[in-house]
């Protein structure tokens, strides 16, 4: 009955208005900002190397690459890429990688007005997001409250029970690990982690995301070396696919589109509404709500043009193709396993434990944020959000893989709706700030914001800036 509902719920969303809405509003910020993701590709990198600074009130513009990394590397990048190829085919990946292009300006302009409308806690740490420059940017506290709901459901109870249910599945496939004790055992791990706060899982995601990342992609780049030759028919696969020039792609074109956009969303999380919740708490540097969108561009860029694109990779080197049938992490272990022996079966399984478990944190984090909005950031109030937080997870591991993701979609999407629609009518501030930064830095100089000096709609909380 409730995944009935849930289906139909996810038919108008996915169907009718969010693959359509957030290309649209991908397309919007490419052209306003001048193809800002390809002009200013180097520039992005740049800024990676005064990055590990910060000040008192904040935590480092690495440190929210990396707790937005952390939430976007994660089941999508291993379990998401096979349900995409299962049932969309090879094509795609192809739409997957075309989404990230458009989604990268998407996330400068999220992460940008993150910075401009942040605010301080009682505990003189920055929060923001969606729900505040909704609230101060266009003057509409009831639509920043559901949008703060949203991501409590979302963040707080579904997406993580969508990392635990992978992880669990994987350790029971390889192991024949009871999912009970998986459950218990994530729980615990996640517990020990999240009572920190912001600043721990900062710290702990800028430890371990780097190193994940630099090993899967390296086992990646190893396996297509070992198969170069067939490197160019795959990508012809991949490109002949997407738009069904190939006889098996025939009739599978609304197919690749749908889910290989549905899958890149969800990964990458562009205009969704959740990467601006990391994009606040930093102190960038330079002092500009800019850089901080530079800087968060990159996590599109990794996530689904480099992790996505690996996993993709090995799943089509190794013969993976449409089916019709949803399958998530064990297509990916197969894959593996077709490549390296049965080692590749403990890589996958290892590598989903890492990326599912940083997810969960990364998840906890983006929902903790939005308790300040509603003033629950009290002792009371976060330790009855993450006794919540835990259970959900662990209820998770033993939910059927297509309802907990048909749970997600749900959630994400009813966030990015509100998003989108707030990004398009706060234009006009993306284009101020972003103008003023250029220009600061065409001068020469190290671009400083000032807020008397940029225009931005409506009226901030605090001075922060």
């Amino acid at each position: 009955m409730i995944y009935d509902l849930v289906s139909q719920i996810n038919g108008v969303l996915w169907g009718a208005i969010l693959v359509y809405a957030l290309i649209a509003v991908g397309v919007w910020f490419t052209v306003r900002l001048g193809f800002l993701q390809l002009r200013h590709f180097g520039h992005m990198f740049s800024l990676l190397k005064n990055s590990r600074s910060a000040n008192q009130a904040g935590i480092s513009s690495f440190q929210a690459l990396c707790m937005s990394l952390s939430a976007r590397v994660g089941t999508g990048n291993l379990a998401g890429v096979a349900i995409a190829i299962s049932l969309g085919g090879p094509g795609a990946i192809f739409w997957m990688w075309m989404i990230a292009l458009l989604g990268m300006a998407t996330g400068f302009a999220e992460s940008l007005l993150a910075q401009v409308y942040k605010v301080r806690d009682a505990n003189n740490e920055f929060r923001g997001g969606p729900a505040y420059y909704i609230k101060q940017g266009l003057n509409n506290p009831w639509l920043a409250g559901l949008f703060s709901c949203f991501v409590l459901f979302g963040y707080g109870f579904v997406f993580s029970a969508t990392q635990a249910n992978t992880i669990a599945d994987a350790l029971n496939h390889s192991y024949a690990i009871p999912v009970v004790y998986t459950a218990l055992a994530l729980t615990v791990l996640a517990a020990v982690i999240v009572v920190g706060g912001l600043r721990s899982i900062a710290r702990f995601s800028e430890l371990v995301v780097p190193v994940m990342g630099a090993i899967f992609v390296l086992m990646a780049l190893g396996i297509c070396i070992a198969n170069w030759s067939a490197i160019p028919d795959l990508f012809w696969q991949i490109v002949s696919s997407a738009f069904g020039w190939q006889e098996a792609g025939a009739g599978t074109f609304a197919a690749a589109l749908k889910n290989g956009i549905q899958r890149g969303l969800y990964s990458n999380e562009a205009g969704a509404g959740s990467v601006p919740q990391a994009a606040a708490a930093a102190a960038p540097t330079p002092n500009h709500p800019a850089s901080q969108g530079y800087v968060q561009m990159l996590g599109v860029f990794f996530d689904t043009l480099v992790i996505c694109t690996c996993t993709a990779f090995v799943i089509l080197l190794a013969n993976g193709s449409l089916s019709g049938e949803m399958e998530g992490i064990r297509m990916t272990q197969r894959a593996m396993t077709t490549h390296i022996g049965p080692l590749g079966g403990h890589f996958v399984a290892l590598a989903i434990c890492l990326f599912g478990f940083t997810s969960i944190v990364g998840n906890y984090a983006y929902a903790e944020s939005n308790l300040h909005f509603f003033k629950l950031d009290t002792q009371w109030g976060r330790h009855g959000f993450t006794m919540v937080f835990l259970a959900m997870m662990f209820i998770g591991c033993n939910v059927q893989l297509r309802q907990v993701w048909a749970t997600a979609d749900m959630a994400f999407g009813l966030m990015a709706v509100i998003n989108v629609v707030a990004l398009v009518l706060l234009t006009r501030t993306v284009l101020s700030v972003t103008r003023d930064y250029q220009r600061q830095r065409l001068a020469g100089g190290k671009p400083e914001f000032q807020a008397a000096k940029c225009p931005v709609q409506g009226r901030t909380e605090t001075d922060i800036w």
